[in-house]
């Protein structure tokens, strides 16, 4: 392999890139550091200077995947709709980083990054769970965050997974379902 195919400009970001389209389309299982290098035209060993092992790729993508959820929440501020919205939305568009993000067999769930990363999405998931006017929201804030985000996250599973009818788009279903349950 020649010199030249290792500019890549951003060959961490290239291989973030490819493993979670190659995820959103297959799943994690099978997909190894030097399947992803070959993928990117580098060395088989290029990929380990990034990331060490699979774990490691897969934490970094989990923690991509957190700080994108937490930009596209950050977006839909203020209301609650707006959050299970664009959470719904994120999920939907980002199906690799979403698989990743959810299972923990994959990645390090100690990792600072990764840590970091899911505190920021989470206190932006809060902030719009804090614009519900229900009186029970207000009182316990914290089943409020963990209702709502139960609803988007169990919503969007059972749509990956085909368990509801996929027809209807799933943007509009959550707003629907989520306008019904906190009058968001």
């Amino acid at each position: 392999m020649g010199r030249t195919s290792y500019h890549h400009g951003d060959l961490r970001a290239t291989i973030l890139a490819q493993a979670a389209a190659m995820v959103a389309e297959r799943g994690a299982d099978g997909i190894s550091l030097r399947e992803l290098a070959r993928a990117a035209g580098v060395s088989h060993a290029a990929p380990a200077h990034h990331f060490t092992d699979r774990r490691g790729l897969f934490t970094a993508l989990a923690a991509e995947g957190w700080r994108k959820l937490a930009v596209a929440l950050e977006g839909a501020r203020p209301a609650f709709l707006e959050a299970a919205v664009a959470y719904v939305g994120f999920a939907f568009a980002q199906p690799g980083h979403y698989a990743v993000m959810f299972d923990r067999s994959l990645i390090d769930s100690a990792d600072p990054a990764l840590k970091q990363a899911e505190a920021a999405a989470r206190a932006e998931l809060s902030r719009g769970v804090e614009t519900l006017t229900d009186p029970r929201a207000e009182t316990d804030p914290e089943a409020a965050a963990l209702a709502a985000w139960s609803l988007v996250h169990g919503f969007v599973m059972l749509r990956l997974n085909h368990v509801i009818p996929t027809a209807a788009d799933p943007v509009e279903d959550v707003a629907r379902i989520a306008r019904m349950l906190f009058g968001g």
